[in-house]
């Protein structure tokens, strides 16, 4: 009966799982979709500060109810010195190049050349934590970058839509600080509690924009372009980010979690031609094949 009991429970456990993880996809899959109608009534960096001061304001919610507070005071001076250094990566620095480069380019590009993160990781890890990267993963690497470069080239030459070298190179320059704030997170994640470090780095994130209004300017927004930034606030940087972290925590299957996330991706590119109305090209379908076909092979094809 004990055993029965044990087994129910942790069905239960997996199938909260994955209905928050399926949570934290289908917000990923909106946000590329939310970018570009924000940036109908924002400035790149006016969707940032709003979006940030509204993650905070959620991470504020969420450590209030499970009661961690008192995990925040007790940070150490050096903790909160690598939370500064968190949120300069993640949301400022990552965030205001990602959103720029949406500014200037189709959704359809901007997406999965910046998913291409995963690739920059391997080189990142190789350089600065001297792991090498096995002979293998170059394979993976090259199959998805060629997706990467078939999206940059093809979707302006087999459409009207304008894709400027500048764009797709700030959509991949992204990524370099994206992996790089997972680096500094992944080493802090067993000193710091995972919600805890989210407040932190955001709130540090917000306060350094904050600082940067003199540089950027700031216009009042009316209320369509202020609950546009909030819901990327919410659904491209809090609620996925906690689901999918309780999520990972919960289950007995965390390959079966991290899988679902290459649904993203393809489920993007659906609201993208719905509401943007953005013809999607082949180019961009085969290329994003491309991308997450490498990233797979160097995932799981490839020992560690």
């Amino acid at each position: 009966m004990n055993s029965t009991s044990n087994y129910n429970l942790k069905m239960n456990k997996n199938t909260q799982a994955i209905l928050l993880a399926l949570v934290a996809v289908l917000s990923w899959s909106t946000v590329a979709t939310a970018f570009k109608v924000a940036l109908t009534y924002l400035t790149h960096f006016e969707m940032l500060l709003i979006a940030s001061l509204t993650s905070v304001l959620i991470f504020t919610l969420v450590l209030t109810f499970q009661q961690k507070w008192g995990q925040v005071k007790s940070l150490t001076h050096k903790q909160w010195k690598e939370l500064a250094f968190q949120g300069f990566l993640n949301p400022a620095a990552y965030y205001l190049i990602l959103f720029k480069a949406y500014d200037m380019l189709p959704a359809q590009v901007a997406q999965p050349v910046n998913y291409a993160w995963p690739i920059v990781l391997l080189i990142l890890l190789a350089v600065f934590a001297k792991q090498p990267i096995p002979s293998k993963k170059y394979l993976g690497m090259v199959i998805s970058m060629s997706g990467v470069v078939m999206i940059s080239l093809g979707t302006g030459q087999l459409s009207d839509m304008d894709v400027p070298l500048t764009g797709v190179l700030l959509a991949a320059f992204s990524a370099f600080f994206w992996a790089g704030y997972w680096m500094v997170n992944n080493k802090n994640k067993d000193s710091i509690d995972a919600i805890v470090s989210l407040f932190g780095s955001f709130l540090c994130g917000s306060l350094y924009l904050l600082i940067c209004i003199p540089i950027f300017g700031l216009t009042i927004p009316n209320l369509n372009g202020l609950l546009a930034g909030m819901y990327v606030g919410g659904f491209e940087m809090a609620i996925p980010f906690i689901s999918f972290g309780i999520a990972m925590r919960i289950t007995s299957n965390p390959a079966l979690i991290n899988q679902l996330c290459y649904l993203s991706p393809f489920l993007s590119l659906f609201f993208i031609a719905m509401v943007l109305h953005e013809p999607i090209v082949i180019t961009t379908y085969i290329g994003l094949v491309l991308i997450v076909a490498g990233i797979v092979f160097n995932e799981y094809f490839v020992k560690k």
